[in-house]
């Protein structure tokens, strides 16, 4: 149960990655063309939608009681999609949807500047921590839960 959760968490995260961070980066990039400040309103709320994505993701990787599947899935779809920049550039911005909205732009930025692979590369480091797979007892007061039990099983 818990590793869909991680899968459905997974997929939210993409999404929040695609629209919160494509939206920031591309309006933090017309504010810095157009010479305005990022201290003005929309440079603040634009850095925030940025730094709160980016707050999701480190709860993702620290936190022990995530699935790891929750930073892998979206992690392994960013590098497979940097891989595809390398060997087909035409083909990987023709694959990101919704061309025409602001965040979709902010998103190509993101892509082209290798950015989405350092996220995908942190984001798929959980998947390789072999605790972060295994599930947790709910009971870990009980003192004699790491003895054989009267059939000689560990719990």
């Amino acid at each position: 149960m818990r590793h869909l959760f991680g899968l459905v968490l997974g997929v939210l995260t993409g999404g929040a990655l695609f629209v919160g961070a494509g939206w920031g980066v591309d309006k933090i990039t017309t504010l810095r063309a157009s010479g305005a400040s990022l201290s003005s309103t929309h440079g603040l709320i634009a850095i925030a939608a940025v730094g709160a994505v980016g707050l999701l993701l480190g709860i993702l990787l620290a936190v022990p009681a995530v699935s790891p599947l929750a930073g892998g899935l979206p992690g392994v779809v960013l590098l497979g999609w940097s891989a595809l920049l390398v060997a087909s550039s035409s083909r990987a911005t023709r694959l990101i949807p919704l061309h025409a909205h602001t965040f979709a732009v902010g998103f190509h930025a993101m892509l082209t500047s290798g950015v989405l692979a350092l996220i995908g590369a942190a984001l798929i480091v959980p998947l390789f921590v072999p605790s972060r797979w295994r599930r947790r007892y709910e009971n870990d007061d009980d003192d004699f839960a790491d003895e054989p039990s009267s059939i000689g099983l560990m719990r």
